[in-house]
């Protein structure tokens, strides 16, 4: 497993590159997601605009004001945190590198790195705003292209994804977050799938309606970039060890699939960043523990499942001519996806009438409904639309 790039970089290469350990795998993957999921969004919307789906609006800006005290305050604040956490691991270099996630991820910091750093930036957001300031400031219009807008709609995403997460992971373990608090907010692990998933389309969804846009086609134009986001994530999963994998499975691999790595089958996850299972024989790193059984390994499963959907969505987005089916496909896909993993994945289960099922698999086949449900709506709305303009 490889908890960071440093460990990556030294079991590919050789090489051994001290500063790299503080690039986690599992953010940088998340990270990468985002990118990959930002492209085809950005693709689809261009796509829909040059066809004439989409359109661009006309924007009002007010120019030559000075800067404003709320405008001040968000540049203290941010430059607050960064001289806040910054001075700290410059000064901690070397215990940062050995507990990242500790560091950037608590309440931890230099007072004085952050007041000098936020006062500087302010400072210097006021300058930059009065030599921009106009005797009498005036409103400007501006003409924006949807695709122009898929830089906030990836930032507006990640932060609501984040925080829907989190709150899901608090309600699944309500008992652990109420005893732990500040360790749940504060920390990557603990994150719910379908909490990022609802919480996130919501925040972009009430974004996009303020701005004007066709809701029906940008949910249509993100239904294969969340995809292929999501299964990219999957392999941060899968090569840090954050304990997202499934039940053990100590049987042997099915003779049909002699010809696939055993750990395509069953993996124990060496050096999982977690610190799962017992000691590693010898391991003085900071993550030396392997699993006692090994286990399904899920998140690669995921992987290969959501891309190979991604595929489908994306080969079949031109074909589709009803707006938000495309979308409501792409729920059903992800309900059954992840109702079938959920069966072989470690989870806390709920006992509902006799049964055990996961946060997961009570989620999913709401989405399958109000996928199938969404289609035949989208559907007869457009024939309706259909025979009104005839």
């Amino acid at each position: 497993m490889y908890p960071s790039l440093y460990y990556l970089f030294d079991d590919l290469f050789g090489i051994k590159i001290g500063f790299l350990k503080a690039f986690q795998m599992f953010g940088c993957m998340v990270a990468i997601s985002f990118l990959a999921a930002s492209y085809v969004l950005s693709l689809e919307l261009r796509r829909k605009e040059k066809e004439g789906l989409m359109h661009s609006f006309i924007e009002k800006v007010m120019i030559g004001q000075k800067a404003t005290v709320m405008e001040l305050l968000e540049a203290f604040i941010i430059a607050f945190i960064v001289g806040f956490k910054g001075v700290l691991i410059a000064l901690n270099f070397n215990d940062f590198l050995t507990d990242t996630q500790g560091y950037l991820l608590s309440t931890r910091g230099n007072l004085l790195g952050g007041l000098v750093l936020g006062g500087i930036y302010a400072y210097l957001r006021y300058r930059e705003k009065a030599k921009q300031s106009l005797p009498e400031p005036k409103i400007v219009e501006r003409e924006l292209h949807p695709y122009e807008m898929v830089g906030n709609i990836t930032l507006i995403a990640a932060g609501g994804g984040l925080l829907g997460a989190k709150l899901f992971d608090g309600l699944e373990n309500y008992k652990d977050f109420f005893q732990h608090p500040a360790e749940y907010l504060f920390s990557f692990s603990g994150l719910t799938m379908y909490g990022g998933l609802i919480v996130g389309a919501l925040a972009v969804l009430y974004y996009a309606r303020k701005k004007g846009l066709s809701l029906t086609h940008l949910v249509d134009a993100a239904a294969p970039a969340i995809m292929i986001a999501y299964s990219i994530g999957r392999i941060g999963c899968q090569l840090a060890g954050d304990g997202d994998w499934g039940i053990a499975n100590t049987a042997p691999k099915p003779g049909w699939l002699s010809f696939l790595p055993n750990w395509m089958w069953s993996f124990d996850f060496p050096h999982n960043v977690t610190n799962a299972g017992h000691q590693i024989p010898g391991c003085v790193d900071v993550h030396c523990t392997v699993l006692d059984v090994p286990v399904f390994p899920t998140p690669f499963y995921e992987t290969m499942m959501c891309a190979i959907l991604f595929f489908i969505l994306w080969g079949i987005r031109k074909k589709i001519k009803t707006p938000g089916v495309l979308f409501c496909i792409y729920l059903m896909m992800n309900g059954v996806e992840r109702f079938l993993i959920e069966l072989i994945r470690v989870n806390i289960k709920y006992n509902i009438f006799g049964f055990e099922i996961t946060q997961a698999q009570l989620i999913a086949p709401l989405l399958f409904l109000l996928g199938l449900s969404g289609i035949y709506y989208f559907r007869k709305k457009a024939k309706a639309n259909e025979q009104i303009a005839s």
